[in-house]
């Protein structure tokens, strides 16, 4: 079942004295981030509570965003390490690709034996790409992104791959 609520970030503290959020982008970019409307906030009673971005920029690696209600550096400051949530249809997704939480239980497979190795469990995005630690039953196994290794992800079909000899001996 995907989940309608997404991590975006974490807050990391104030900028500045007027309630202005410094944010640590967990999402595809900063600038993805900072164009939301809205983001979301975890409640007490396991529901979530949305709240208006009143302005947000990208600051390199980081988004400054002030939220309606919150104008205050005391209230950003009771904020940090908060995690901010983002609604699945809010985030933009390009034809023929999927969200990084959508690959998670996902099956992998060898594209030409049809053999499955185990299923998806992280994806992490390293700086040469995208490195997916595989469930197995042998235990973990970190794979990494790149067409000679994945010849396609398919929601439906699962992450079809080339092993590489001995990752899953």
């Amino acid at each position: 079942m995907k989940k309608t609520y997404l991590e975006g970030g974490k807050v990391l503290g104030p900028h500045g004295v007027r309630g202005v959020l410094k944010i640590e982008v967990w999402c595809d970019s900063p600038k993805v981030l900072a164009k939301q409307k809205r983001i979301f906030l975890a409640g007490k009673d396991g529901g979530y509570e949305e709240k208006k971005v009143v302005s947000a920029s990208a600051a390199g690696p980081l988004v400054l965003m002030s939220l309606e209600g919150i104008d205050d550096r005391d209230v950003a400051v009771s904020m940090k390490n908060t995690v901010i949530y983002l609604h699945r249809d809010d985030i933009p997704v390009g034809k023929g690709q999927m969200l990084l939480a959508d690959m998670i239980g996902l099956s992998v497979i060898d594209a030409n034996t049809g053999v499955e190795y185990g299923a998806i469990k992280e994806v992490t995005d390293v700086p040469r790409g995208l490195l997916y630690t595989i469930d197995t039953p042998n235990g973990e196994v970190y794979y990494p992104s790149g067409k000679e290794f994945i010849k396609e992800i398919d929601e439906e079909k699962g992450m079809l791959i080339t092993p590489i000899p001995g990752f899953f001996d």
